[in-house]
């Protein structure tokens, strides 16, 4: 072979191998995020393994107090939910509310502790029920 095609080739087969390894470290690294939990964002910045952020538009900042009123209201719309629908898992009243189980923690523990609501079972088997 002439020696411009041996150096066409080189040079095509470096240009395929740079490519090649670019590609193998982009899908590496979607790999080890993915399995880390780590996700981008628009922005492209980072948030967490569990995907939480330190502020975001919708809710409080993190480590900031919920106003009593929202927690008095929340409590009232649980202990109703909970008359209406006996026997459900924090998980079910939850989704069914569209409210994360954590922010339901505080709510349901007034309404025991009040004897508003019995409960049944242990840690996430516990059901709930309306007095």
């Amino acid at each position: 072979m002439p020696s411009s095609v041996n150096t066409e080739l080189e040079s095509l087969v470096a240009n395929f191998v740079a490519d090649l390894t670019a590609l193998v470290r982009a899908s590496a690294l979607g790999v080890f995020e993915e399995a880390l939990g780590a996700q981008r964002t628009p922005r492209g910045t980072r948030l967490s393994a569990r995907g939480r952020t330190t502020v975001s538009a919708s809710r409080r900042p993190t480590g900031a107090k919920r106003n009593p009123k929202d927690i008095e209201a929340l409590t009232e719309k649980l202990a109703a939910f909970i008359k209406k629908t006996p026997g459900q898992r924090i998980e079910q009243i939850g989704k069914a509310l569209g409210t994360p189980t954590k922010e339901l923690a505080l709510p349901v523990k007034k309404l025991i502790a009040a004897k508003r609501v019995s409960t049944k079972g242990q840690k996430r088997a516990t059901t709930y029920f309306g007095r």
